[in-house]
């Protein structure tokens, strides 16, 4: 059995930031608590019973040391938190040029999807020196995708989309798994995360080549589904129009305003009925348990592609 080595090798500049974190926070808490046991021994020797001490009450308190002992950690302890606190945030604001990568877990298995097409069952190959976002979805239970190189680890929840993004910067084949307890094979649903300059991963990208792109297979289901009978301009059912609603806000029949991201056309897409557009009919039949995450997200990349290129039909 593989085992994750108790300090992996980080592949991130990241994952150097959060090794730094974890260093002097743990200097810190031994600067804190090693007085205090330091002190415990001395006392339990110099007041044992039966030990000649003076046992009286100091006469005078010293109002600085004991001001000192409480202030000076609260505030190392306060800039911890920001600094932690900075490192998780960052997690959550990918840059906007970020490649994207769609991942599906199920037991016991992990699939990525580049945009091109590729698809890969346990493996996922990036670029070094790229931002890297990932989209994530469960088909079945709650999973954790967990790139110890990265020192990233999040959730990937059913019924809704979760995401995290990285920049890889140490080519090299480092290990994935899933840190959350997802049935009988948990311990075997492992990959491998492998890094490679931008020359290889383009050479790698051209011979796994796939000519149908995420969003080409989108449009193929968007038809074959029946949603160009209602979303195409020329329909005969009024239904919203899709083309540029992608990253724009979208005004509900509750008088709420959202916007329409990846988590907002899913569930407009398996829970129709949950935000129906304002001036429209809640008249759309859900497609839950019709189609799997992997359609759903090609759906998705469809609706995306309409609103960056203004439409392809």
């Amino acid at each position: 059995m593989n085992f994750i080595p108790l300090w992996p090798s980080g592949a991130s500049a990241y994952s150097h930031q959060i090794d730094l974190l974890v260093i002097a926070f743990t200097v810190l808490i031994v600067a804190l608590s090693a007085p205090v046991f330091v002190l415990l021994l001395i006392f339990v020797v110099k007041y044992r019973r039966g030990k000649e001490a003076d046992r009286r009450h100091a006469p005078n308190r010293n109002i600085p040391l004991e001001l000192s002992w409480t202030i000076v950690p609260f505030l190392a302890l306060l800039g911890f938190y920001v600094w932690s606190t900075d490192l998780f945030a960052r997690l959550y604001h990918p840059p906007a040029d970020a490649m994207q990568i769609d991942v599906v877990a199920k037991q016991w298995m992990w699939k990525f999807q580049h945009p091109e097409g590729q698809a890969e069952i346990n493996e996922l190959h990036v670029p070094s020196g790229q931002p890297v976002k990932l989209t994530m979805a469960s088909q079945d239970v709650i999973h954790s995708l967990f790139i110890p190189a990265l020192r990233i680890k999040q959730d990937v929840v059913p019924g809704r989309y979760t995401s995290s993004w990285f920049v890889a910067d140490k080519p090299g084949t480092y290990r994935i798994a899933c840190s959350q307890y997802c049935g009988s094979n948990h311990s075997e649903m492992t990959g491998s995360f492998i890094v490679m300059n931008p020359t290889d991963y383009a050479k790698w990208l051209s011979l796994s080549s796939n000519d149908v792109s995420l969003a080409a297979e989108g449009a193929t289901l968007f038809r074959s589904r029946g949603c160009s009978g209602c979303h195409d301009p020329g329909a005969s059912v009024r239904a919203p129009s899709l083309v540029g609603i992608y990253g724009n806000p979208v005004p509900l029949q509750s008088g709420e305003i959202v916007t329409a991201d990846d988590q907002y056309i899913r569930d407009s897409i398996l829970l129709p009925q949950s935000q129906v557009v304002a001036g429209y009919q809640p008249i759309m039949p859900t497609f839950q348990n019709l189609l799997s995450e992997e359609d759903v997200m090609k759906l998705v990349a469809y609706v995306k592609s309409l609103g960056q290129a203004g439409g392809t039909q």
